[in-house]
């Protein structure tokens, strides 16, 4: 189970703290180019396999598309890619995260110092019983509504862990995400040729992850829109299966209460299907 870069459980440096801000100069370019590659060798070495399984939820599925396209001998140790409610443009996106990380960059910098007022909500506003519901239709407003899919009573532990913390250069490049999906854009044509060598931010070359993939999809999803998803599918060489789902909002594949018969158990069908064919 990983953790992306910034949140509560991966806030360690060798060289930096949380509190300079070199730390939070990343976005998911960064975990895709470095951190999961090295999640999954390091999954790899420890276990002996020679190959997993990945399974990427929202950003977790971006970073793979990215990764596994990027890297091909890394692409070779994956058996089956599992994508949930995957976003890879947010053209269509309704979501309120979007258009939160459409405000000016200034303006962000001040609201979201290190996820700090996120951070806050979770801790001291969630963990009060009475306001349970304010909390879970604030997290549904990030993401989407179904509130008939979710535990309530488990909001407030949901909320601290929730959003976990990300920087502003990732909520940035969320915000710069176009069909062709660029990497992210540092501003200026001398930023870009230190960090690509070129003046403008490289595409990704989706069309080049040979993976075998499989897809789970939202029809209510804010987030990840059916016509943003639609137009990923026709991007995707190697599809070998997708599902909509069709009252399904964002947060269902991690917390929906039918998850386990309406998702799970086709994705453990089909990791049992490839274990046995060796």
């Amino acid at each position: 189970l990983g953790n992306s870069r910034g949140n509560t459980w991966s806030r360690k440096h060798i060289n930096y703290t949380t509190k300079q801000k070199e730390f939070w100069m990343f976005s998911f370019d960064e975990m895709a180019m470095y951190d999961l590659p090295a999640s999954i060798h390091f999954v790899l070495n420890k276990t002996g396999q020679e190959q997993l399984f990945y399974v990427g939820h929202s950003q977790g599925t971006t970073i793979g598309f990215i990764a596994f396209s990027a890297f091909p001998e890394l692409a070779k140790k994956i058996k089956i890619f599992f994508g949930l409610a995957p976003s890879m443009s947010v053209n269509f996106s309704s979501g309120a995260l979007v258009k939160l990380a459409e405000l000016p960059e200034l303006l962000l910098k001040v609201l979201f110092p290190q996820n700090a007022l996120i951070k806050w909500l979770a801790t001291q506003v969630c963990s009060r019983v009475l306001l349970d519901d304010l909390c879970g239709n604030f997290f549904f407003l990030l993401c989407g509504f179904n509130e008939k899919n979710l535990n309530m009573s488990r909001i407030d532990v949901y909320s601290t862990h929730c959003p976990a913390g990300t920087s502003v250069q990732n909520l940035l490049h969320l915000s710069q995400v176009e069909l062709k999906s660029p990497a992210f854009d540092w501003g200026s044509r001398k930023e870009n040729m230190a960090h690509y060598k070129q003046p403008t931010p490289p595409r990704y070359k989706m069309k080049e992850m040979l993976v075998q993939t499989a897809i789970w999809t939202g029809g209510h999803d804010w987030l990840a829109d059916p016509k943003d998803v639609a137009i990923l599918m026709t991007m995707i060489p190697n599809l070998i299966y997708h599902k909509e789902i069709p009252d399904w909002e964002h947060l269902d594949f991690i917390w929906g209460l039918d998850a386990p018969q309406r998702m799970f158990r086709d994705m453990i069908q089909m990791m049992r299907k490839v274990q046995y064919a060796h």
